[in-house]
């Protein structure tokens, strides 16, 4: 990375997106497409942006930037949270957040993220679905098997109590017949 190309951090959330750039300073766009142009439009096609995989908030703004042929990299936010821990800083923020990937981006090489061809993107989403399908069948597995439990619980306490009604009848006949 040329470590003389202007470079903004972008903090980003479900709804919206802070930017931060030395040049630029702080910015807040709505996490849309309207909101990706005025950001290009704002810090230029000449940045290099930068900000944390957050799953999938990211994945839209990454690809709009890369198919514009700009610069983006996309960082481990545990990295991003272990040099703002070094920083010492008390103040969490959205806004402190967006210059604090600004300044990590400043020090660090970054790669250069490479948006993923269809083909990888439609994987990586049945890929995702898979996952979420294998963990929802161990919850119902898990379920069933708890209901199970409370089944076998249930057969075990109506058996044990039948067999106190059936020991206390007997106690009764037995009682009678040492009566006689």
């Amino acid at each position: 990375m040329d470590k003389n190309s202007k470079i903004a951090g972008i903090d980003i959330s479900k709804s919206s997106f802070d930017v931060y750039s030395e040049t630029e300073g702080h910015q807040k766009f709505e996490n849309t497409t309207s909101g990706f142009k005025k950001l290009v439009k704002t810090y230029g096609k000449d940045t290099h942006y930068v900000m944390e995989s957050t799953g999938c908030y990211h994945v839209l703004l990454a690809l709009y930037l890369s198919g514009e042929g700009i610069l983006v990299s996309i960082e481990n936010p545990l990295k991003i949270k272990r040099f703002i821990q070094m920083q010492l800083l008390k103040v969490k923020t959205d806004k402190a957040d967006a210059r604090m990937i600004c300044k990590y981006a400043i020090s660090q090489d970054l790669k250069i993220w490479k948006s993923p061809d269809s083909f990888q993107r439609r994987s990586e989403s049945l890929f995702s679905l898979l996952q979420f399908y294998e963990k929802q069948r161990t919850s119902i597995k898990n379920k069933l098997h708890r209901e199970k439990r409370w089944s076998q619980i249930a057969s075990a306490t109506f058996l044990f109590c039948k067999s106190i009604i059936f020991l206390d009848d007997f106690n009764k006949i037995w009682i009678t017949f040492l009566a006689f």
